[in-house]
């Protein structure tokens, strides 16, 4: 069985859930929430909004960077989880984790650089993230209309508060 993708419900949202279980390789991205599940060898870089179970069989070669990424497999390269990274017993990770949430089940191999990182985000982040311009972000933050504080001539978004933001549908 190869690369399955399939709509599941879940809460009052779609979410796509996509399973691998067959090798592949390249840059992969995708740009809606998804649910991926990758049980088999992946080579390149993945990037993603939602959530990555890598499977207890899973190898990846790769640098990886989303929301939530959960490991109980192989891992060489960098992983930056946006919002929580978690490390199950068999899980072996080889490069830098940074993640503003960690868990490190007992059993978990781990070789490299940890960063904990600030849910903060900047314009520039929020612009990548919600793909709007930078000038528009910083008119809505202006205006008050998107949830944000000002440091001196900078501003500053807490991500979970601009998840709330865009789900609740105020993204022109």
């Amino acid at each position: 069985m190869g690369l399955v993708v399939r709509r599941v419900m879940k809460g009052f949202n779609d979410q796509n859930k996509i399973e691998i279980n067959t090798a592949m390789q390249g840059n992969v991205v995708f740009k809606e929430t998804v649910d991926v599940h990758m049980n088999a060898h992946f080579k390149g870089t993945l990037e993603f909004c939602g959530m990555l179970t890598v499977g207890e069989h899973a190898e990846l070669e790769a640098d990886i960077r989303g929301d939530n990424v959960i490991v109980s497999g192989r891992v060489r390269g960098d992983i930056i989880a946006h919002k929580m990274l978690v490390l199950m017993p068999t899980a072996v990770v080889h490069g830098n984790i940074a993640a503003p949430k960690l868990n490190i089940v007992e059993g978990a191999l781990f070789q490299g650089n940890c960063q904990m990182l600030e849910d903060l985000l900047d314009i520039a982040e929020v612009s990548r993230y919600l793909e709007i311009d930078m000038k528009e972000i910083e008119a809505l933050a202006n205006s008050g209309k998107i949830p944000g504080k000002r440091e001196g001539n900078s501003w500053k978004f807490q991500r979970s508060q601009i998840d709330h933001w865009a789900s609740s549908g105020r993204i022109s």
